[in-house]
């Protein structure tokens, strides 16, 4: 369902971008010198759907990383309930086998009294 979703938006959104890279192929000045704006030391002359196309990417990118650190808390919060599981269940593992051990050794004990039992009633 995701999957169709995306298709259904993401290739819309494709074919307005296409069109739109299509329809703006003129090279436009880009002046990045705001104090000799007639003659600027510093400037990029490219097609204007490449400021289009970077805007749009600069723009996902920064909504990438803002979305991170918004999220920073709920991963630290999931590493730490991940050791806290990982603790309980290696304590949990660690007494199953205590437990074992244990009525391993009662029956033992158990098997010891009866054979031990078994040899004093022959005499």
């Amino acid at each position: 369902m995701k999957k169709v979703l995306n298709l259904l938006i993401g290739l819309p959104v494709a074919l307005v971008l296409l069109t739109m890279a299509i329809a703006n192929r003129h090279p436009v000045r880009l002046v990045l010198d705001p104090f000799h704006p007639e003659n600027p030391s510093l400037s990029l002359t490219l097609p204007f759907y490449v400021y289009l196309l970077g805007g749009l990417i600069a723009g996902v990118a920064l909504g990438g990383i803002a979305t991170w650190f918004n999220q920073g808390r709920w991963r630290h919060a999931a590493n730490l309930r991940t050791r806290e599981a990982r603790r309980w269940q290696s304590e949990a593992e660690r007494l199953a086998r205590e437990r074992d051990e244990s009525a391993t050794r009662e029956k033992a004990a158990k098997g010891e009294t009866v054979r031990q039992l078994a040899v004093g009633g022959r005499r």
